[in-house]
């Protein structure tokens, strides 16, 4: 098998294998409800069971009155400031707000103008890969997956530091710096070798800038021309807060601190975050959207025919159309009902860079989409909780219009994520849990032990 992991084997003593390893996991469904098991750490009604506490970000989507719950326009908390507000903020300053927002989830509160200034001087000094690490680590080993890339890079980070395992506040401060700006290098060079030794393109490895924002240094490093506007650069950088963080029960974070509990170093618990994103149930849902749109275009006859979209999204939803899955990706949320707050702020942006770039009519199909999709839901499955768009809904339309590939759709997710994590690991060290351990119940039946000779 050349230069490949395994061996040839006899597939047919695999599917046989395979068959036993299926038949001796299938736990009878039934019973989940008998010993009221909450799958997915989830109540009934769809609310999150409580296993921990956190400062750092909070998801608002209903209000208690009498004990029911009342759906309310979804609301993003960082540090207690509503993400509106930080994004109002910045953009009316007409400045970068992503190494604020940054600072803001790492230390609880916003800079000055000092403190932003010197934490910008920072994260370029340590906007630095080891020596050779792109030649040895990345170009040698090009992967098909940037997330894997991502991953492997940070384990590898373990090896070349000295204080690998120092779990102090200080050092594990350190080390979340040196990720959060290193980050964008380590995705960016991993897709480049991607794209050379799978796709046959120019290699192209530009060097980052120390005068460039976060959002700027992507763009300079992902585009042959390294050219981009100043719109392009916003909207990336936007991008980039809005996913920086989405409190503690989101499935990576909770990695996060499920892993942090153990006691492990800082490199194995951001590496566990990262194959936690990489699910498409987490991190690469708008990679999904884009998919389903580039199918909805090619079936459409008339891109603005109310009727014939609103067939086509009864056809997903009857698994007849695009993946057969039923889902009309980027439409609904496990917390949101009403509204998405990084959805409403996206789609704004986007609607902006849609006419720079010439997308306008793609942009309304997106948003003819948007206001039928609940409808259409609520008639085809009688479902009458409330579905709104998702941050994904526009985020892979935002992307594909700054021509990022898709490949750099979930890492760019993770550059941005990476902040919430390194915040979210510093406080579970800080206020010093037990390790987290779940009760998991056992339904197996007893069996006698035979000896070999007798089975």
């Amino acid at each position: 098998m050349g230069n490949s992991i395994g061996i040839e084997i006899d597939e047919g003593f695999l599917e046989t294998l395979s068959d036993l390893a299926k038949k001796s996991s299938l736990i009878n469904p039934e019973l989940y409800s008998r010993y009221e098991v909450k799958r997915g750490l989830r109540d009934l009604d769809g609310r999150g069971v409580l296993v921990g506490l956190t400062e750092i970000g909070d998801v608002r989507s209903y209000v208690v009155d009498d004990s029911e719950l009342i759906p309310i326009p979804g609301k993003l908390i960082y540090r207690g400031i509503d993400i509106v507000n930080i994004v109002d903020g910045f953009t009316k300053d007409n400045r970068f707000g992503f190494e604020e927002t940054c600072y803001l989830l790492l230390f609880g509160k916003l800079p000055d103008k000092k403190q932003l200034s010197d934490f910008e001087g920072l994260l370029s000094q340590y906007r630095k890969l080891p020596e050779d690490f792109v030649r040895d680590m990345i170009l040698k080993m090009p992967s098909n997956d940037v997330m894997n890339s991502l991953a492997r890079s940070v384990l590898a980070f373990y090896s070349l530091d000295k204080k690998a395992d120092d779990i102090s506040i200080k050092n594990v401060l350190k080390q979340s710096l040196n990720m959060i700006a290193c980050f964008p290098l380590i995705a960016v060079y991993g897709y480049q070798a991607l794209s050379h030794y799978h796709g046959n393109k120019s290699l192209i490895i530009h060097s980052p800038r120390p005068d460039l924002s976060t959002a700027e240094n992507i763009l300079h490093m992902i585009r042959p021309d390294s050219q981009y506007t100043a719109l392009e650069a916003k909207l990336l950088d936007l991008a980039l807060v809005l996913h920086a963080e989405h409190g503690g029960g989101n499935n990576s974070s909770f990695v996060t601190h499920v892993v942090t509990s153990s006691g492990s170093d800082t490199y194995s618990v951001i590496a566990s975050a990262l194959g936690s994103l990489k699910g498409p149930r987490h991190g690469g849902a708008n990679i999904k959207v884009i998919e389903m749109f580039e199918d909805m275009k090619k079936t459409l006859g008339n891109w603005e025919d109310r009727g014939e979209i609103q067939d086509y999204l009864v056809k997903i939803l009857n698994k007849e159309a695009f993946d057969r899955s039923g889902l009309i990706y980027g439409i609904g949320h496990a917390v949101y009902s009403i509204s998405d707050p990084r959805a409403i702020i996206l789609k704004k942006y986007a609607e902006m860079l849609a006419k720079e770039k010439g997308f306008e009519s793609e942009y309304n199909l997106y948003a003819e989409v948007e206001r039928l999709a609940p409808e259409v839901i609520g008639k085809v499955r009688k479902m009458y909780k409330g579905v709104s768009a998702n941050v994904d809904f526009y985020s892979g339309f935002v992307y594909r219009m700054l021509d990022i590939p898709p490949e750099m759709y979930t890492p760019l997710f993770a550059i941005s994520r990476i902040v919430g994590w390194s915040a979210h690991r510093i406080e579970e060290l800080v206020n010093a849990g037990k390790i987290i351990r779940p009760a998991y119940k056992s339904v197996s039946e007893t069996q006698e032990y035979v000896t070999l000779d007798e089975r």
